[in-house]
């Protein structure tokens, strides 16, 4: 007798230890998933898709998008009633009290006027309009037209109030145009939302704006991200970056152009002759913690070239540039080496 309530008191203890082992592994158990929550849209022009792997309500990403059609409402230029719409309306006039993002969005336009030397400037409206690069009415201006709009464009003309939140055009006829940055911003945005939200592994593209958090989760490893072919059609690569927590930018010859006699003309326009850039360059990428900033970045060293964007990119901390020749050189700063892999024979890494 006195056996059996022993053996029965031990099996007591091993059955609340195997249930307790159990309930633990329900509180602990697997909080991603093998095929993410998504949605896709078409905002901020172009098609938008973030995709969560975290076992969370798919009532984020309401929330996200709701978010990416505010900063879009704000800060286009190509509908009536737009804050940024309205600075440009008000330009030579008077200044306008603008909301947070906006003013955000302007004031880190400007700073990166200054930082590019001018190369990236966010007054280049007047001459993106002549041009229509995207649209329907896309044209190759008259050179008297380009020379007549060129004064209007200097970073130096917008007046900002840091306590009122003003903005103000110096001159009449002014634009600001946020298409080189807005869409960065954007990003940072829906980062922030999804991290405050708990998500620790996601994609965000938008618009080939792309932000990878955290790792893959299904592989336990960095998200690859391909490096678009500026020679192919969007969604073909050259090269694969291994990443985790950071935001890849690009800009190029493939992104908005239109043919005339032969000619492609693209969107990246040489803020000092009104006319597309003309370099050796195919496209840019910059690899960053901010999408903000990648945005900026990847415009200005385009406008830049190899040898000049190389060194701008030096004084940052925590970037990286890829540079693609129209000869299909790829040159690198130094820390892309043991990430990036060029998986196209057809492009040869020079440095």
């Amino acid at each position: 007798m006195k056996y059996n309530k022993k053996r029965f008191f031990i099996l007591c203890i091993i059955l609340i230890i195997i249930l307790s082992l159990f309930f633990l592994g329900c509180g602990k158990k697997n909080k991603t998933l093998n095929e993410p929550i998504e949605k896709t849209d078409f905002v901020l022009g172009t098609i938008c898709t973030v995709k969560i792997y975290d076992n969370l309500s798919p009532n984020l990403l309401d929330e996200v998008f709701l978010r990416l059609k505010e900063i879009e409402k704000k800060m286009t230029i190509n509908a009536k009633g737009s804050e940024v719409d309205e600075i440009n309306d008000k330009a030579g006039i008077k200044p306008v009290k603008v909301t947070d993002d906006v003013y955000y969005v302007i004031k880190t336009g400007k700073e990166y006027g200054q930082i590019s030397g001018g190369r990236f400037d966010i007054t280049i409206g007047s001459i993106v309009k002549l041009w229509n690069i995207g649209t329907d009415y896309a044209k190759v201006p008259s050179q008297n037209e380009i020379s007549e709009k060129l004064p209007l464009v200097n970073y130096k003309d917008i007046v900002l109030d840091d306590k009122n939140k003003t903005v103000f055009l110096k001159r009449k006829g002014m634009i600001i145009d946020l298409g080189g940055i807005a869409k960065g911003y954007a990003a940072d945005e829906v980062y922030r939302i999804l991290k405050e939200n708990g998500v620790k592994h996601a994609i965000v593209n938008l618009g080939g704006n792309i932000f990878a958090i955290g790792v893959n989760p299904n592989e336990n490893r960095n998200w690859n991200i391909g490096v678009q072919n500026p020679f192919s059609e969007r969604g073909d690569y050259f090269a694969i970056l291994s990443i985790a927590d950071k935001t890849v930018v690009s800009s190029g010859i493939y992104e908005r152009y239109f043919m005339q006699n032969g000619k492609r003309y693209h969107h990246i326009l040489n803020t000092k002759n009104g006319y597309p850039v003309d370099n050796n360059l195919a496209e840019t990428t910059i690899i960053a913690d901010k999408s903000i900033n990648a945005d900026a970045l990847s415009t200005t060293i385009f406008a830049a070239g190899v040898e000049e964007g190389l060194k701008i990119i030096e004084k940052f901390k925590g970037v990286e540039a890829i540079f693609i020749t129209k000869n299909r050189e790829v040159y690198i700063t130094p820390n892309l080496k043991n990430i990036l892999k060029i998986t196209n024979s057809d492009f040869k890494l020079m440095n």
